[in-house]
């Protein structure tokens, strides 16, 4: 059966000499295989539709469980911007790969509608790193393990919020903080409204150096002690952030 799915390549494997295998997040579906026979060729329509980050409607002889054959694809969006910029690729990159194991462990057409937001947010020069710590924030929820953002992790209480712990898995009051890191107000506040805001209506996203790192902190701290996921491109980014890229 011919059908037409909306996705975004999450990532492509070459095949044999010519070809390609690529996986794509489908927005109804979630990660589905595609085999693009001659996508390598030069002069193949399907060489430039099959690269990573790339956003469009694919063609296929449709098997939701196992590998179909790509057909042709509508490109709906390139992503130019990103893909010739090493710290928008780099992140980008890693949203992908993160997003792949969120979507294998727990899919919802929200995780493919908020990774497009973000994508198409980066392509138009937002700050790649907070809008990749809101995504992180998000698919903490599908991963099963979001942390508390309504009061204090210990008592309760909504009074008195003074700290972020990525132990006790929250927010902590004043009452029962103990060798927590206090956090800024705004950074309280901030990150409670990252996880709410609707990415694809971002119209503003100017936020302190200072601030983005405590909330960027927090959620590493968090991803590390409860999802248990390793991904390389997470690696990649850090030692870009090292050396100032």
């Amino acid at each position: 059966m011919i059908k037409k799915v909306e996705g975004i390549v999450l990532s492509e494997f070459s095949y044999k000499e010519t070809s390609k295998i690529i996986q794509v997040l489908t927005k109804e579906y979630g990660v589905v295989s595609f085999l693009a026979k001659g996508a390598k060729n030069i002069k193949s329509e399907l060489r430039l539709a099959t690269t990573k980050i790339t956003y469009g409607f694919f063609i296929s002889n449709f098997k939701p469980n196992s590998l179909s054959v790509l057909t042709s694809v509508d490109i709906r969006n390139p992503f130019k911007e990103i893909k010739k910029d090493i710290e928008k690729i780099s992140y980008a990159s890693f949203l992908l790969e993160l997003t792949s194991q969120v979507a294998k462990n727990n899919f919802n057409e929200k995780v493919f509608i908020d990774l497009l937001a973000s994508l198409i947010k980066i392509e138009e020069g937002y700050s790649p790193l907070i809008l990749s710590d809101i995504l992180e924030l998000k698919y903490l929820y599908y991963l099963g393990v979001m942390p508390n953002l309504d009061g204090c992790c210990i008592c309760g209480s909504k009074d008195n919020i003074v700290a972020l712990s990525s132990k006790e898995g929250g927010y902590v009051c004043k009452n029962c903080v103990t060798n927590e890191p206090k956090i800024s107000q705004k950074a309280l506040k901030l990150i409670r409204m990252y996880y709410y805001v609707d990415i694809a209506k971002i119209t503003k996203l100017q936020v302190s150096n200072a601030i983005t790192e405590e909330i960027h902190s927090f959620l590493e701290s968090y991803y590390e002690q409860y999802t248990g996921l390793y991904l390389k491109t997470k690696h990649f980014l850090k030692n870009l952030n090292k050396i100032g890229l």
